[in-house]
């Protein structure tokens, strides 16, 4: 168990076991770094499956299907300490909080999704919403979605539609389905996150009941306090809690091989030279102020729920703000232990290079973009920001 690890204990991370999970992560992480996960571009369907048995898919399920009801908090440091073993399997893990997504869904059809167990893994492929036509036992489903990370593993998969209702379309909904009747089209070719596995997903002439499908964005039929919780928020946020992950991870490398490695030239090893030092502890602070920002922003978020209230605007501003910062921190944070490092962080065999290239990806998603700091800054301003940011 790293020492990172051991800081989350009495977290979520001991209740999924404790010496259970840490034995996984260390096995993701071995793995990691053999090349499985990349050669293969997805998470072997073993490491999802005790993913499951250790309850990080029914984290977020309500007590009553049998899930463990965890905080915002407690299942962004379950994601966290995963993405420090490996930032793929990170990603895919957190698509554990579909169930937060499919809470839109009819109360009859989430419960019959979660009749036989809370252990559900669901993936979804969203955009572009691909139009529906209303046949006779629902809407009949065609097209095909990208990104849709995680659903070599999936049990469930979701696509988005916008219904036609005559010439017009109707709002973007998500149709939900077994993951049998979609196809995959592997088409995941990247620099970074290869292992999710975000293929496309290809859906052909599929009806999907109208009870099997919700409005995106809809109000949620559960009444759990995480279930009230900005759902677009908490998208972004256990996303963007990978980089936090992989960033630490990128420290520890460099941490380890410092004082080990002589240069050729007989000037001191790595962790004795005083730039070295200087941009350790920079990077090291950096990182930890803006976990402190994200994880702050949670916990006043939740405490708005639990004392009955809803979260004030203000506060989704800050969530939003602190995932983005904090996506944008670790990738500078990777980039410069990478710098430190010299030669020996750009062969492919190096986790630094692949630290690098995960935490550049996150970036890129379309949840991090720039645009979060033109709202963050409009809302300062005590201006509306755009569509669609809370």
């Amino acid at each position: 168990m790293t020492a990172f690890e051991a800081s989350l204990r009495g977290t979520a991370h001991a209740a999924l076991g404790g010496d259970t999970f840490a034995a996984l992560l260390q096995d993701i992480r071995q793995r990691a770094r053999s090349g499985e996960f990349d050669q293969q571009r997805y998470i072997s369907q073993d490491i999802i499956e005790r993913l499951r048995d250790i309850g990080i898919y029914r984290a977020l399920v309500p007590r009553r299907f049998g899930g463990d009801e965890c905080s915002p908090r407690q299942f962004c440091e379950l994601i966290e300490a995963i993405s420090h073993a490996d930032g793929s399997a990170g990603w895919v893990a957190s698509f554990g909080m579909g169930v937060v997504y499919l809470a839109a869904l009819p109360p009859q059809t989430f419960a019959r999704i979660y009749a036989d167990g809370p252990d559900k893994v669901f993936a979804g492929g969203i955009f572009p919403p691909q139009p529906a036509e209303f046949v006779e036992g629902g809407l009949q489903v065609n097209g095909r979605w990208k990104f849709s990370s995680g659903c070599m593993g999936a049990d469930l998969v979701g696509v988005g539609i916008a219904p036609r209702q005559g010439e017009k379309l109707g709002l973007p909904r998500m149709a939900v389905m077994p993951a049998g009747q979609a196809r995959i089209d592997p088409t995941w070719d990247v620099v970074g996150l290869i292992g999710t596995g975000s293929h496309d997903l290809v859906v052909e002439d599929v009806v999907v009941a109208e009870d099997w499908t919700f409005v995106r964005g809809g109000a949620s039929n559960l009444d759990e306090p995480m279930f009230r919780y900005p759902t677009l928020s908490f998208a972004t946020q256990v996303l963007s809690v990978v980089g936090l992950g992989v960033a630490r991870a990128a420290l520890d490398e460099l941490q380890a091989m410092a004082g080990g490695r002589v240069s050729v030239t007989g000037a001191p090893n790595l962790g004795q030279r005083p730039i070295s030092q200087v941009e350790i502890a920079r990077a090291e602070a950096e990182l930890r102020a803006a976990r402190a920002f994200f994880y702050d922003a949670i916990d006043a978020a939740w405490a708005s729920l639990l004392s009955g209230d809803e979260v004030p605007a203000e506060q989704i501003n800050l969530l939003r703000l602190s995932s983005t910062h904090a996506v944008r921190v670790a990738a500078e944070v990777a980039r410069s232990v990478q710098m430190l490092s010299g030669m020996t962080g750009v062969y492919r065999d190096s986790p630094l290079s692949r630290f690098v290239n995960d935490t550049l990806v996150i970036t890129q998603h379309a949840f991090m973009g720039d645009i979060t700091y033109q709202n963050a800054g409009a809302m300062f301003f005590g201006q509306p920001p755009l569509p669609g940011y809370l």
